[in-house]
């Protein structure tokens, strides 16, 4: 029998009856309930579900972007839900890396100056030769002063995954990350992102409609109406 210290220490991820409620013009709108779960640190997990299932909102939820309407989130044994704004960016700015569908990268920033960016924020004297060398990773090395516009798609992608991966997350969450991709091309990241992850040691916390996808990971959550499954 575990006790709730034991499982704060064994999981990464902890969330107990989670529920997300907001109010519309046409009354209550439940996003999520009684969503709980154990996640290992190390784990690749994927949620899975139709569109307007909650997925979005639970990693939202769990990465501390947002807050829960009930229950309870513990990331690396810290209490999401007792913390005020500052104290989840905290958090997610040494623990966690985000890949999005969108790429999310600044425009008027070159490829290396976007990865550099949260090196540079947490004060890393390094920041440029370890933005460097994870492009160079990636396949960028010939891409370093090109903006995101002078980009492909899939260019983009590795960009985003090189600045999500300088960190050295403990969890990375990644939403939809080849929503926006060709089906080779978005076959490549996801080689990539998988290669990145196995490398680091990282959590991955994956959002995706594709079964595929889902079935790289070692287990799949699915959403219903914003209920587990």
């Amino acid at each position: 029998m575990h006790t709730q210290a034991d499982i704060a220490v064994e999981h990464i991820i902890v969330a107990e009856n989670l529920g997300k409620s907001v109010l519309t013009s046409e009354g209550m709108l439940h996003i999520l309930s009684a969503v709980n779960l154990l996640i290992k640190a190390g784990e690749s997990i994927a949620i899975v579900g139709e569109s307007g299932s909650g997925k979005s909102t639970l990693i939202s939820l769990l990465a501390g972007l947002d807050t829960p309407s009930a229950g309870k989130i513990r990331l690396n044994n810290h209490e999401l839900t007792i913390m005020d704004e500052d104290g989840r960016a905290s958090i997610r700015n040494a623990l966690i890396g985000f890949v999005f569908q969108s790429f999310q990268l600044l425009p008027g920033l070159t490829a290396l100056e976007n990865v550099m960016l949260p090196l540079e924020l947490s004060g890393n004297k390094n920041a440029k030769s370890l933005a460097a060398a994870l492009l160079h990773r990636v396949g960028l090395a010939h891409r370093l002063t090109h903006t995101p516009r002078q980009l492909s798609g899939g260019e983009q992608q590795r960009v985003a995954l090189a600045r999500a991966f300088v960190t050295r997350p403990v969890i990375l969450f990644a939403d939809e990350p080849t929503g926006n991709l060709d089906s080779k091309t978005g076959a490549t990241i996801i080689d990539l992102l998988f290669e990145l992850n196995h490398e680091n040691k990282t959590t991955l916390i994956l959002v995706t409609h594709d079964q595929v996808l889902a079935a790289r990971c070692q287990r799949t959550i699915k959403l219903d109406s914003g209920a587990m499954l």
